[in-house]
């Protein structure tokens, strides 16, 4: 019976160890210029963040880098893909069915995604089911890291850089 007993929770144990962790490091874009325009430039500021961010994540292993189609959020993750090598995919921030795609493309690996102001929480919310507030215009270098097993359900660690 002893013997039972262990071989369950060793199955038990094993089975969680086969579950794959889906990492999603979802950047806010850097400054941007006030242009005028819909799709400014990244400020002076900004360009010098988008180095801080390649730094930052020099180290970690990334599997696809994404980027709406604006220069702001291209511009913030363009010195990461050089680092890098990979290239630059693009999503509409807007629609949860990209996000989708992406956790089963990567599943179980690491993906850098550039957003908005807007939209980085409203996906970190959509993975986690949790519930925070879009990030204030002005706020700049915030980095969520998302960890999960299964959508609805996961882990935010939130850092400024």
């Amino acid at each position: 019976m002893r013997i039972f007993f262990v071989s369950i929770l060793w199955l038990v144990t094993l089975s969680g160890y086969a579950q794959s962790v889906t990492t999603f490091i979802l950047v806010r874009h850097a400054e941007k210029a006030v242009d005028g325009t819909k799709d400014p430039e990244l400020s002076e500021e900004g360009k010098k963040r988008t180095l801080s961010l390649a730094s930052l994540l020099s180290k970690q292993k990334i599997d696809a880098l994404y980027s709406t189609k604006y220069k702001r959020t291209e511009n913030t993750i363009l010195p990461l893909a050089k680092s890098t090598g990979l290239s630059i995919q693009h999503y509409d921030g807007s629609k949860m069915d990209e996000v989708d795609n992406m956790l089963a493309k990567y599943n179980g690996q690491t993906i850098v995604v550039v957003g908005h102001s807007n939209t980085t929480p409203f996906i970190a919310n959509y993975l986690t089911g949790s519930q925070l507030n879009i990030f204030d215009d002005g706020e700049y270098g915030n980095v969520l890291i998302v960890s999960i097993i299964k959508k609805g359900e996961g882990k935010i660690t939130w850092i400024h850089y």
